[in-house]
């Protein structure tokens, strides 16, 4: 199904919600990815090691992880537009807060709080979309291919920004961030979206999807994808610098290079997502990831480098938004589902860019990004067990 099939059948006030849910998640791209860029500067602004900078990262997947079960949990008492509008002025304070101090703990609870905001508004635009297009993984990625825009706007925001400003220049880039919160916050206030399936009713707040084995597989898939995503998001743009490998500049510029084949590849897997099976979509995408980050690892050479890290970004692009769809019926028949699917999910995001940098450390940056590995394998493994089962 492509965005005009079932773009074409809503009215007015659902093609408001749709396209602000679009303009939103470029937003929350651009703030997510914009981390990794940002924390050697960060870093070097406030003297930080790479222990504290992969806990900084981590913290951010943490306020993730505890948005899942926040905005699983709270639109049910606020209404789900009073709860995402909430849940967004969290990003303000994160920006702020590392603007204004390099108090270590206090930049921990910032990036928290952009974690908070990040996870929310996943939460919240990947249920209406779902809800809307009647769980085609054609809509769900091309949601997707929204975020990646903004999260290859990221690194450009980043040098443009340094250009201007020069030391103090990542700190107009937050300035940016924050603006473009309060307009995604304004924009949500203006969406008439009904709270029927979020009502206290037994139903809703059923837990009964946690006997699927399916669903746990499926959790699987996203908990390791999202090691990969958040370790290699967070930490590559500092490898290619520690180890010597490239200059700053070409490092951010390689790291929008991975959102711009992510979003060729998630237009991709838009068209492809109706025609062929989910399961093999996701088995091919990840046979691929590890080929390439496998070739990525191995080399210091700078085409070799670029050659792979395209081919990484279009092998990773499809299989968050196809695993969401592969329990998109499950996540319709229990409001709470998607809010644990993405909790249980981000543990591996938080865990994996502290790990990265605790082994950086300890061993060297080189180790930190080896570890990687295991990940992409634990990925592959529960994407052969999830084709065993069918979704109840």
């Amino acid at each position: 199904m492509t965005k005009e099939s079932f773009y074409s059948r809503l009215d007015g006030k659902q093609r408001y919600i749709l396209n602000c849910c679009f303009f939103v998640f470029a937003v929350n791209g651009l703030y997510a990815m914009i981390l990794g860029p940002l924390l050697p500067l960060i870093s070097n602004e406030y003297g930080l090691n790479n222990t504290v900078s992969g806990a900084l990262l981590s913290a951010h997947q943490a306020g993730n992880l505890i948005a899942g079960f926040i905005a699983g949990v709270l639109p049910i008492y606020l209404g789900r537009k009073k709860s995402i509008m909430f849940l967004c002025t969290f990003v303000v304070m994160g920006f702020l807060i590392m603007i204004l101090t390099g108090n270590p703990v206090l930049l921990l609870m910032g990036f928290l709080f952009t974690g908070l905001s990040r996870g929310s508004i996943s939460n919240f635009n990947n249920t209406v979309v779902n809800e809307v297009s009647n769980s085609s993984p054609a809509a769900l990625n091309f949601l997707h291919s929204i975020f990646a825009i903004g999260a290859l706007m990221a690194p450009f925001l980043v040098i443009f920004c340094t250009k201007i400003g020069g030391d103090m220049g990542w700190k107009i880039a937050a300035v940016v961030i924050i603006a473009l919160a309060l307009l995604s916050i304004l924009l949500f206030s203006r969406i008439e979206i009904d709270d029927e399936v979020k009502k206290k009713k037994k139903e809703g707040m059923s837990y009964e999807f946690l006997k699927s084995k399916y669903f746990w597989v499926g959790t699987g898939i996203l908990f390791s994808y999202l090691c990969i995503e958040a370790a290699v998001n967070g930490w590559m743009v500092k490898y290619f610098i520690d180890s010597n490998i490239m200059t700053i500049s070409y490092a951010q510029i390689l790291s929008s290079l991975l959102w711009v084949v992510m979003l060729c590849g998630r237009l991709t897997c838009a068209y492809l997502g109706d025609k062929i099976s989910k399961k093999t979509l996701l088995l091919l995408t990840s046979i691929s990831t590890v080929i390439f980050y496998l070739l990525l690892l191995s080399t210091r050479n700078l085409v070799v480098i670029t050659i792979a890290i395209g081919g990484l970004g279009f092998s990773m692009s499809g299989i968050y938004p196809t695993t969401i769809s592969t329990v998109g019926n499950t996540i319709k028949k229990y409001p709470m589902a998607m809010g644990v699917l993405l909790m249980i999910g981000g543990i591996g995001a938080i865990a994996m860019p502290i790990i990265t940098g605790a082994l950086a450390d300890t061993f060297g940056i080189f180790a930190g990004m080896s570890a990687i590995i295991g990940a992409i394998i634990a990925m592959i493994i529960f994407i052969i067990i999830q084709i065993k089962y069918q979704e109840e």
